[in-house]
């Protein structure tokens, strides 16, 4: 059930993505002032892509719930499987061949990983000060990838924004753990008087806007393979570290269950790597697809 909850998340984090592009599209310059944000309330599709995201923010709380930090985060390498058919439809992304190859990769790596890699051990929460560490290193490294995100051209920025909103989106998704496990403990005292909600929240909203600056280039692709690909591996890491996650024996099982996730996560980042966005119609041989032609709308 919990791999089936992070499947549909992992849609619904692929259509708000791809509606708040649409809304945000064109303002890569000057999002991230508060009156941009303000400017982006007025988007009709951007507040519809809010909306998925919220959606597929309840449906990820089911599956983190039901199932380990490091499987369910796993299975959102597919929200960029889902944002090519969208972006090319909604956005008019270019999809080329080799993206299409690569999402194929994406799905059967990640069906061995399902098959294969059945839950063991793990626990829901962990010493105040493990999570200090883990905040501070995570914190840190998203702080370098928006630093150097800053300093090359857009489609550069795309990438590292994104990186960063998927190192975040992922601490925000371990806070998750321990402020459901204090909210089932002892109610909505519990979790009000927990500080791993609030560390939560703050990753989230975090994250949000510095995706939202990712998705502002244009560079859709870039901007969510980025994200599926930071957000599982930092997941996997403190699942394992942190919360002392394990797959169930055998050893073989494991090994192709890490194979599978392996080929997933190479066939995200070719995605990076192709040539994708509105503004990069030329290409040669046909090895695009062309986008549709959509009407302008706000």
């Amino acid at each position: 059930m919990a791999e089936v909850l992070a499947i549909v998340a992992a849609f619904c984090f692929a259509l708000a993505a791809t509606l708040q592009q649409k809304g945000a599209l064109g303002m890569g310059d000057t999002l991230g002032s508060a009156k941009s944000y303000l400017q982006l309330l007025k988007q009709m599709w951007w507040l519809l892509g809010t909306v998925a995201l919220g959606a597929g923010y309840i449906v990820q709380a089911f599956a983190l719930g039901k199932g380990q930090l490091a499987v369910v985060q796993s299975l959102l390498v597919t929200t960029v499987v889902f944002a090519l058919p969208l972006g090319y439809f909604l956005t008019s992304q270019v999809v080329n061949r080799i993206e299409v190859g690569a999402a194929a990769l994406v799905v059967l790596g990640l069906v061995a990983f399902t098959l294969f890699g059945n839950e063991d051990t793990g626990r829901n929460d962990a010493p105040t000060w493990e999570w200090a560490i883990t905040l501070a290193a995570f914190g840190l490294l998203a702080a370098v990838l928006i630093y150097l995100g800053g300093r090359g051209d857009l489609r550069r920025k795309a990438a590292l924004f994104g990186a960063a909103a998927g190192v975040l989106y992922a601490l925000s998704a371990a806070m998750w753990k321990p402020t459901a496990d204090a909210f089932g403990s002892d109610g909505l005292q519990g979790l009000l008087s927990a500080w791993e909600l609030y560390a939560f929240a703050a990753a989230a909203v975090i994250a949000f806007v510095v995706q939202q600056i990712s998705l502002a280039t244009g560079h859709l692709a870039s901007s969510v393979a980025t994200v599926s690909v930071c957000n599982p591996i930092v997941s996997i890491v403190i699942g394992i570290v942190v919360l002392e996650e394990r797959l169930a024996d055998p050893t073989w099982h494991k090994v192709v269950a890490f194979i599978g996730l392996g080929i997933a996560l190479w066939g995200a980042i070719l995605i990076t790597g192709a040539t994708e966005g509105p503004k990069e119609r030329e290409t040669e041989g046909g090895d695009a697809l062309p986008a549709p032609e959509l009407a302008s709308a706000t």
